[in-house]
C-alpha cells in the first residue's frame, strides 16, 4: 500500500516539470513511511522537506504545491500538510479492501516480490568444523541463516545455500587421533586420552562403526618418545601431546591408513550434520569441502592472480601479502617458510572462487569471534580486483541455553554440551527456529526452555500458531453448521468492516510486504518475529470480542474475508521463519 501513496507523489511531480526535474533519481518510495499515530494518518511523506533546499522554496509551499497535483482516486481520501511540510496520507476504505482480496487471491506469493535474475547470492552460513555433532549455538546460526535466505528469496533475490566445510588441517588431525585411540581403547590399547582431543560418546560410535582395519599397536608403540600431556593448566604441552601422537600414528598406520580414519571420521560427522540440518528444516544447494581448494589447485590460483598483480612480497623466507594495504591491522602469511599455506590463503582462495562461480554477492554468516576475519578476506578480494564490498559478513553472537533457571555449558571437545538434536527434541523445531531469531544476531541471546516449551500466552510462538488455528477453526465450524464462504461475495461486502478493532486488523495486514522487504535489507528477521507477535495481538483482540458465525449474512461473510486473509499473512510469515502453521493446537 505504500507504493500507492508513493505513486500519486510521482504523479504529481511529472505535472510539476521544474519540481520533477530536481527530484532527479530520488527515491519516492523512500520518502514514504507509515504513521505511527493513526490520527495523521495512515502514511506520511516528507518529500517537500527533502526537495526544499534545491528549488529554495518553503517545504510547505512545496507540499501544496505537490498535494495540488495528486490525483486521489478512489485510494486517497484524504491529505493533509502538517507540521515543517510533511504530506500525511489518509487511505480511504476501499483501498484496505482491495488490499485483503490481493492477500487472499495471491495466498502463498502475498509479500514475495516477483524473482530477480540478479545479484545472483551465494549465502554461507553454519559452517562448522566436522568435529562433532553441531550444539545449540550453531542452530542459531542455521536459524538466522535460512531465514535470511528465505527473505531474501521473498525479496526476489536468486539465493544459493552453502556450507563450507572445513575439513582440512589441524583440527581433522585431532579427530582422526581421537577416533584412533578409542579404537584401541575398544582392543584393549589403554593409551592416556590427550585433554586436546574430542572426549564426546559420538567418538566411540564412529570408532565402533569403522569399517576399515588397522595394523596391530602397543601402548608402548604409540606414546614412544611422546611428551607428557600438560592437561588443562599447560597448554603448550597440551598442544605438543596431541601432535606428537598424531605424528606417531602416521608413523604406526602409514599416511595412507590415516588418512582413510580421518576421512571416514569426518565424513561420519559431516553426514550427521547435515541430517540434523534436515531434520531442523534447514538444506544446503551446496556442501563445499576446504580439501577441494588444495585438490583442485584453486588456492594455487588464487595466489597466482595475486602475484600477477604484483601484490604479494618475500619476508623471513615466507610469502606475505600486504593486508595493512587494504585497511587490515597487519600482513598476513600465506605460505610459510617450510611450504606449508595458511588458513588466510584457503580463505583467500574460498571468496575467490566464490566470485569466480558466477555469484555477484556473497554473504557469509559467521560466530562473533571471527569479527577480526572480515578485513581481511575483503582484502583479498580487492587485491584479486573485485569490490570490496562485494562481501558482506553478518556476526552471530553467542547463545546461552537455561534449563530450569541453571545456565548450561557448552564444549565440544570435552563432550559436555547440549545439542541442537536434543534441544530440539525438547522443545520442536518450531520453537527452536522461532526463538533463535527472535533477537537481532549482533546481541547475545538466552535461550529459556522453560518459556520455549509453554503452552500459553506467555509463549509468542504458541500465541502466533494458535491465531492460525483459531481462524482455521471457525472455517471448520462454519461447516458444521452447513454454511458456506464465497470468496467473490465476500469481497462484495466489505464495507461492513467498520470497526475499529477491524481497521487495525486490516492495517496490520497491509503492513506485511513492507516487513518483509525491511527484514530481507537489513538481514533482520527478528522485524518479522515481532511483526507477526503484534498481528497475532490484534486479530486475538478482534476475534474475542466477534461472534462470526452467528453474525447476519454480510457481515459474516466480511469478517471471514479478514479472518481468512490474516490466515494467509501469519502462514506466510511462519514459513519465512521456518516454524509450522498448525491447524490445531
Amino acid at each position: 500500500m505504500k507504493a500507492i501513496v508513493a505513486r500519486s507523489i510521482s504523479g504529481a511531480l511529472a505535472n510539476l516539470p521544474d519540481l520533477n526535474a530536481l527530484a532527479g533519481d530520488l527515491d519516492v518510495l523512500a520518502t514514504v513511511e507509515r504513521t505511527r499515530d493513526a490520527s495523521h494518518g495512515d502514511f506520511a511523506s516528507n518529500i517537500a522537506m527533502r526537495l526544499a533546499k534545491p528549488a529554495r522554496r518553503s517545504p510547505r509551499d512545496l507540499a501544496a504545491a505537490i498535494v495540488a497535483e495528486i490525483d486521489r482516486g478512489n485510494d486517497i481520501s484524504r491529505i493533509e500538510i502538517a507540521g515543517p511540510g510533511f504530506i500525511n496520507f489518509y487511505l480511504s476504505p476501499e483501498a484496505f479492501h482491495r488490499e485483503l482480496e490481493s492477500i487472499i487471491e495471491r495466498g502463498r506469493d502475498y509479500g514475495r516480490k516477483p524473482a530477480l535474475s540478479e545479484p545472483r547470492i551465494l549465502l554461507e552460513f553454519v559452517s562448522a568444523n566436522p568435529t562433532g555433532p553441531l550444539h545449540v549455538g550453531h542452530g542459531r546460526h542455521a536459524a538466522f541463516g535460512a531465514t535470511v535466505g528465505n527473505l531474501l528469496e521473498a525479496a526476489g533475490y536468486p539465493v544459493d545455500r552453502e556450507y563450507y566445510v572445513n575439513d582440512a588441517g589441524r583440527q581433522m588431525d585431532i579427530l582422526g587421533v581421537s577416533v584412533l585411540l578409542r579404537l584401541l581403547e575398544a582392543q584393549g590399547v589403554g593409551v592416556a586420552f590427550p585433554s586436546a582431543g574430542y572426549r564426546g560418546e559420538y567418538i566411540r560410535d564412529i570408532a565402533a562403526n569403522y569399517p576399515g582395519e588397522i595394523p596391530p599397536v602397543t601402548a608402548a608403540e604409540i606414546t614412544a618418545g611422546v611428551p607428557p600431556d600438560g592437561g588443562d593448566d599447560d597448554k603448550a604441552a597440551r598442544e605438543a601431546y596431541v601432535e606428537a601422537l598424531i605424528d606417531r600414528a602416521r608413523e604406526l598406520l602409514g599416511p595412507d591408513a590415516f588418512n582413510d580414519l580421518r576421512q571416514y571420521s569426518l565424513e561420519a560427522i559431516r553426514a550427521d550434520i547435515e541430517d540434523d540440518l534436515c531434520e531442523f528444516g534447514v538444506v544446503f544447494d551446496t556442501w563445499f569441502s576446504e580439501q577441494s581448494l588444495e585438490k583442485t589447485g584453486r588456492i594455487d590460483a588464487a595466489l597466482a592472480v595475486l602475484e600477477e598483480r604484483g601484490v604479494l612480497y618475500r619476508k623471513d623466507g615466507a610469502t606475505w601479502f600486504p593486508a595493512t594495504d587494504f585497511g587490515d591491522e597487519k600482513d598476513r602469511v600465506v605460505v610459510r617458510d617450510n611450504g606449508i599455506k595458511t588458513y588466510f590463503a584457503s580463505d583467500i582462495a574460498n571468496h575467490f572462487d566464490k566470485r569466480e562461480r558466477g555469484y555477484d554477492y556473497l554473504i557469509d554468516i559467521l560466530g562473533a569471534d571471527h569479527h577480526g576475519y572480515v578485513a581481511r578476506v575483503r582484502a583479498g578480494l580487492q587485491a584479486m580486483g573485485y569490490a570490496a564490498d562485494d562481501l558482506e559478513v553478518e556476526l552471530v553472537q553467542f547463545v546461552t541455553l537455561y534449563r530450569s533457571g541453571k545456565k548450561m555449558q557448552m564444549s565440544t571437545r570435552s563432550g559436555e554440551f547440549d545439542t541442537l538434536r536434543q534441544l530440539r527434541g525438547e522443545v520442536g523445531n518450531d520453537a527452536a527456529r522461532f526463538y533463535y531469531v527472535m533477537r537481532s544476531n549482533d546481541q547475545h541471546l538466552d535461550f529459556d526452555l522453560d518459556v520455549a516449551t509453554s503452552q500459553s500466552n506467555d509463549n509468542p510462538v504458541y500465541y502466533i500458531q494458535y491465531a492460525h488455528a483459531r481462524v482455521v477453526n471457525v472455517f471448520a465450524k462454519l461447516a458444521e453448521r452447513s454454511l458456506s464462504w464465497d470468496q467473490d461475495r465476500a469481497t462484495r461486502t466489505l464495507g461492513n468492516l467498520e470497526a475499529p478493532q477491524e481497521k487495525a486488523l486490516m492495517t496490520a495486514l497491509s503492513r506485511y510486504p513492507e516487513v518483509i522487504e525491511l527484514a530481507a535489507a537489513n538481514r533482520a528477521p527478528q522485524h518479522l518475529v515481532h511483526y507477526l507477535r503484534d498481528l497475532a495481538a490484534d486479530f486475538h483482540s478482534w476475534y474475542n470480542a466477534n461472534k462470526f458465525i452467528d453474525d447476519p449474512d454480510e457481515l459474516r461473510d466480511a469478517r471471514l474475508a479478514l479472518a481468512a486473509a490474516t490466515r494467509v499473512v501469519i502462514a506466510n510469515g511462519l514459513g519465512i521463519l521456518g516454524v509450522s502453521a498448525p491447524d490445531t493446537m
